[in-house]
């Protein structure tokens, strides 16, 4: 039975906060891409998540004045990242005569109406602001390692409302595309759902899908090549596997923080706390299929001390 991978794109990946060359968005888009036929070639169904924090923070901006419901931008962002990245990969696809399709999944997730995040927002979405735009508006705004950005609720994922449908169209082949900037999050008010404002992590939705589908894998791509402690000193040192005791020591040394590597890393234990046989993974665009065999990135769990 072929293995199934969850591939998670980050936001900033595809569209920096800092406004970036897109010529090097393009070269990473492109790595992505190449990540995901070669996990294809090599027997992997593939499922693949993303990140949404520059795209919905620029909405955002644009509709200040409408108050369009964020629930509604994270919706947005689904089908506009989605479409990106489906009609390049259907190309290739296509051009490689392989059998496989994209299906891009618009999918929600179940948040608690109490959850804390409400109270303190946390996550990053759109570009670094100016100084004039973090006095001008009455956001809650936050000191991220590339300068300071509007924040948002960030709830964590209960249950994600379309696992039935994902789960059809990977036995059925299909690369999906789901889950894009966390899910749209949305609670339980009696017999109705309702859409509420927040951003939810993606890499914490990226872990929960991986759990609930019972994943071979959770990859999770991100702009440096594995995890770093002492990141910047002389005294850095990388390292390409990690224990969860390590790692989870490493996170009460704050050594992975909240507005960087911080999600990424307590996402990949969770996941492989829930599914011990789970390769775990955080790697640059481009080293999938290395990473997989232990020659780029950092897996976590697995790890004999």
């Amino acid at each position: 039975m072929a293995r199934l991978v969850i591939y998670a794109i980050g936001g900033n990946a595809l569209s920096s906060p800092t406004g970036s060359d897109e010529k090097q968005s393009a070269l990473v888009l492109a790595k992505v891409l190449s990540d995901v036929i070669d996990l294809l070639e090599g027997g992997w169904r593939v499922i693949l998540t993303h990140g949404n924090g520059p795209q919905v923070g620029r909405l955002l901006t644009l509709d200040a004045e409408n108050d369009q419901g964020m629930d509604s931008w994270v919706a947005a962002t689904q089908g506009m990242i989605g479409h990106e990245l489906s009609i390049h990969l259907d190309s290739i696809l296509y051009r490689r005569q392989r059998p496989e399709r994209t299906a891009v999944i618009l999918t929600r997730v179940e948040v608690a109406a109490d959850d804390p995040g409400f109270k303190i927002p946390s996550k990053p979405v759109g570009p670094i602001l100016s100084n004039d735009a973090v006095f001008a508006n009455e956001w809650d705004v936050a000191e991220t390692i590339d300068g300071p950005r509007r924040v948002v609720a960030s709830p964590n994922p209960l249950k994600l409302l379309d696992i039935d449908v994902i789960s059809q169209l990977v036995d059925l082949r299909a690369v999906v595309i789901c889950c894009g900037g966390g899910g749209i999050p949305v609670i339980r008010h009696g017999n109705e759902w309702l859409g509420i404002p927040a951003v939810v992590d993606k890499d914490r939705v990226s872990a929960l899908l991986a759990i609930e589908l019972k994943a071979d894998a959770l990859i999770i791509s991100t702009a440096v090549d594995g995890l770093r402690t002492d990141f910047g000193l002389d005294t850095e040192v990388a390292h390409p596997c990690m224990s969860l005791a390590v790692a989870k020591d490493f996170m009460e040394e704050g050594q992975f923080p909240p507005g960087s590597m911080g999600p990424k890393v307590s996402s990949l234990i969770d996941a492989v706390e829930m599914s011990p046989s789970l390769k775990a993974i955080i790697c640059q665009p481009g080293d999938a299929i290395a990473a997989l065999r232990g020659d780029a990135g950092t897996i976590i769990g697995n790890v004999i001390e």
